[in-house]
């Protein structure tokens, strides 16, 4: 990473000035590089020197004048600046970036890719619906979210386990079953209602009618557990449907009910009572989570002897520490703000350490069409579906799956975020995943008419990068090389959206060196610049589609 290798320069260069006697002996501060607005300023800037001065009990112009003085030779560093009233301002090589082409096109796949994680186990839980109607809009966030972080984590180094929990069992799941029931039944000439908070969605007849459809009469000899089960069955049919129609996979599908038929929410009941965490009052059993540092303490069982769903998590989060996962990402809804606090302090008082578990909360989507929020889905009746969103937004150039994680991931989580259906599908600069995606598709159509007219990759392979010295394609570099620092902040901030920023960033740059720059030239005279432009050209469409393959967003050649 270019800003580690910074911070190693600036150590060793206030290391040597200290050696020399030109600075005083005071242990630096943490260093941060920073990437400044203005490029004036160079390509990264540090205020270590002002950091500096107390301890140094030295002017911060001074000490920046020494570390730049006894700045060590680096082949990337072109100029090292100090500015009022104590940054040090350091721009790359030109040379240097010319060259990193070649060094890009050396590891197509991998390029910004590092280790951090050195091989570690993490585990991103998202989506985690249950199996009691289809996905909706309301899950869309989270699934895109889950799967780029899992894509983030795997690039910097980490073995990445998607992990999908759901509740098969309890009070939900049998009034769905309860509710399909009726609908069966309805089939067959006997109507009955649907129970008190029963499930009513149409989706609920439609698995009604194709199990009459397999079992005729014979549906009205069946228990409720018959009708849950197959509710069960349809319903998560669907939803895998729906999330291979956004591209996600998930490696393990862990269900509630496996927690209560090994014991575990039982015995991390009894652990919490045994330690003093858990009480009994109004017949209730109370996580005492006052002594947690919480505002106030929490049912876990209710006087029916019901658990909450803050339990069966504590016991869910519990045994993911216990499989050995050392870093564990949880995506959440807004509707469990108020929850994810207290499973963590259930599982600090059953004694595990939760600093490796992160919680995710995003916030709601409004679904607008024609400037208007968009209230019903008018297929469905009740709610907008993934399904129904991806068939509204799938034009013949971009597919429904793209637009829709690309959108999703032009907002940070925490901001509740406006879907523009009509810019979605706006086949124009406006719209980010159509300029972004033009991008490399422009990128490919001019790699590809290159080759038609005699300059394929075997030609330009050999293209002198030294040539690269326009400030469009300096600026465009500059934007490459940044892929590496781009995914390792995304990765370890768990902030998705970065990528979307970097990604729009660099076709911007791409767009503003194609119209500066002529690529392929019939002019004999400038073959030896084309070759290398077109050797840039490549890189570039490396490097952009890195950035749409980390978000799941396709990669077209063509549109």
């Amino acid at each position: 990473m270019i800003k580690d290798d910074l911070i190693s320069l600036i150590q060793q260069a206030a290391k040597t000035a200290q050696k020399a006697g030109d600075l005083p002996p005071f242990d630096l501060p943490a260093i941060v590089v920073e990437q400044p607005k203005n490029p004036e300023h160079g390509d990264y800037a540090t205020n270590v020197a002002m950091q500096s001065a107390r301890p140094a009990r030295m002017a911060p112009i001074k000490i920046a004048e020494q570390i730049v003085r006894h700045w060590p030779a680096a082949p990337f560093v072109g100029r090292v600046d100090v500015a009022p009233p104590g940054f040090i301002n350091i721009s790359l090589d030109d040379g240097w970036l010319a060259q990193q082409v070649a060094v890009i096109q050396a590891s197509p796949a991998t390029f910004g890719n590092s280790n951090a994680g050195q091989g570690r186990q993490a585990q991103v839980e998202f989506v985690s619906a249950n199996p009691t109607g289809p996905l909706t809009i309301g899950h869309a966030w989270g699934a895109v979210l889950g799967d780029t972080i899992a894509n983030l984590l795997t690039a910097t180094g980490w073995q990445v386990t998607r992990e999908y929990y759901f509740n098969n069992g309890g009070r939900q799941m049998r009034l769905l079953g309860e509710s399909l029931q009726v609908r069966c039944l309805e089939l067959l000439g006997d109507y009955k209602p649907i129970p008190q908070d029963g499930y009513q969605g149409d989706y609920v007849r439609w698995v009604a009618a194709a199990l009459y459809a397999e079992y005729g009469d014979a549906l009205a000899g069946k228990e409720v557990d018959f009708f849950r089960t197959k509710a069960v069955d349809a319903i998560f049919a669907n939803i895998r449907c729906t999330l291979d129609r956004l591209g996600i996979h998930f490696d393990v599908y862990y269900n509630e009910l496996d927690l209560y038929e090994t014991g575990r929410v039982n015995a991390a009941v009894q652990a919490l009572a045994s330690s003093g965490y858990a009480y009994q009052k109004d017949g209730a059993t109370w996580l005492r989570a006052t002594d947690l540092g919480l505002k106030q303490d929490r049912v876990i069982i209710k006087s029916s002897g019901e658990p909450t769903y803050r339990m069966p998590d504590i016991a869910y989060h519990v045994h993911k520490i216990q499989r050995g996962f050392d870093f564990v990402v949880d995506i959440f809804g807004a509707d469990h703000h108020a929850t994810w606090p207290d499973v963590l302090a259930g599982v600090r008082a059953l004694g595990y350490n939760t600093d490796g578990i992160k919680v995710i909360i995003h916030q709601f989507i409004t679904l607008l069409r024609g400037g208007e929020e968009v209230k019903m889905s008018t297929r469905r009746g009740q709610f907008v579906t993934i399904d129904e969103l991806l068939d509204d937004v799938t034009t013949e150039s971009i597919p429904g799956k793209d637009v829709m994680r690309f959108t999703l991931l032009t907002r940070s989580p925490d901001s509740p975020m406006n879907f523009d259906l009509d810019l979605a599908v706006k086949q124009s600069s406006e719209n980010p995943v159509y300029y972004v995606q033009y991008g490399h598709a422009r990128i490919s159509s001019i790699l590809r008419k290159a080759a038609e007219e005699g300059f394929g990759p075997a030609l330009y392979a050999e293209g002198d990068l030294a040539l690269l010295t326009h400030p469009s394609e300096l600026a465009l570099l500059r934007q490459m090389v940044a892929l590496p620092e781009a995914i390792a902040a995304a990765a370890e901030q768990l902030a998705p959206h970065q990528i979307s920023f970097y990604a729009t960033e660099l076709a911007t740059q791409f767009h503003a060196f194609y119209r500066d720059c002529r690529v392929v030239s019939s002019d004999p005279a400038d073959r030896a610049i084309s070759l290398a432009r077109l050797r840039l050209c490549d890189a570039a469409r490396i490097v952009l589609g890195r950035a749409l393959g980390l978000m799941g967003v396709t990669a077209p050649e063509k549109m």
